[in-house]
């Protein structure tokens, strides 16, 4: 887990909201926005960025209308730990574009990874691609079949 570097003050909290209700603000409109000048907007969002906080900017899309119709959380288990099995797993997980996300977890299972593909189809060649020449010791499928709401912006600490 990495350490924050970087002290969020009141109005880094108001920049990193304005921008994860609009990401596409420009600087002038965003400095606007939180009440600073474009300089010291620009100069707080190099700090952010040059901290690890802001990590790019990137649109939502909204997979059904995309044709993407089927989300799996994939939970995955393994009798490895070593951190050459994790990554050469790793390396799996990110050669198969359709898995979004990958965890670590705790509990009864050691991953989980967000698939979204297009159709059963789709998520069997990924199922394929994942579990090939793979030691793992138990995968399943766990699919969504409403999505209420995902990209929540984070509720950032005070």
């Amino acid at each position: 887990m990495n350490e924050q570097t970087h002290q969020i003050d009141e109005i880094d909290h108001r920049i990193l909201a304005a921008l994860q209700q609009d990401g596409t603000l420009s600087q002038r409109a965003l400095a606007e926005r939180v009440n600073l000048s474009q300089n010291a907007c620009w100069r707080r969002l190099q700090k952010l960025t040059q901290a690890g906080i802001l990590k790019g900017n990137r649109a939502v899309i909204d997979a059904d209308r995309a044709g993407l119709h089927l989300t799996v959380f994939v939970m995955i288990r393994t009798r490895h730990h070593d951190d050459a099995w994790a990554r050469h797993f790793r390396a799996r997980v990110d050669s198969i574009p359709e898995i979004t996300e990958l965890h670590r977890i705790g509990g009864e299972w050691d991953y989980m990874a967000k698939l979204v593909t297009t159709s059963m189809a789709g998520y069997d060649r990924c199922y394929k691609a994942l579990i090939a020449d793979m030691d793992l010791e138990r995968v399943t499928g766990v699919f969504s079949m409403e999505t209420i709401f995902e990209a929540r912006p984070l509720r950032l600490p005070r």
